[in-house]
């Protein structure tokens, strides 16, 4: 219902893609600088990190936020 009242004031998808565009953003800038500020068990674990969230756009992010835990030392 409320999709539907800002479709009808103009706009309401591009508002909703802008909206996710910079939330998306943001989320993988977080993700990068988490990688390189942080101490991994195997050296090359960061950068395969970094490869993966930059070349698996949208999955890169969110599997590196579930999967980082297992790789990071303490």
């Amino acid at each position: 219902m409320t999709a539907l009242f800002i479709q009808n004031m103009g706009g309401g998808i591009a508002f909703l893609f802008l909206l996710l565009s910079v939330f998306y953003f943001f989320l993988w800038i977080y993700c990068l600088i988490d990688v390189i500020r942080s101490d991994f068990r195997d050296q090359n674990m960061k950068l395969i990190w970094v490869v993966v969230i930059l070349f698996a756009q949208v999955i890169g992010p969110i599997a590196y936020l579930i999967l980082r835990k297992g790789s990071k030392l303490n």
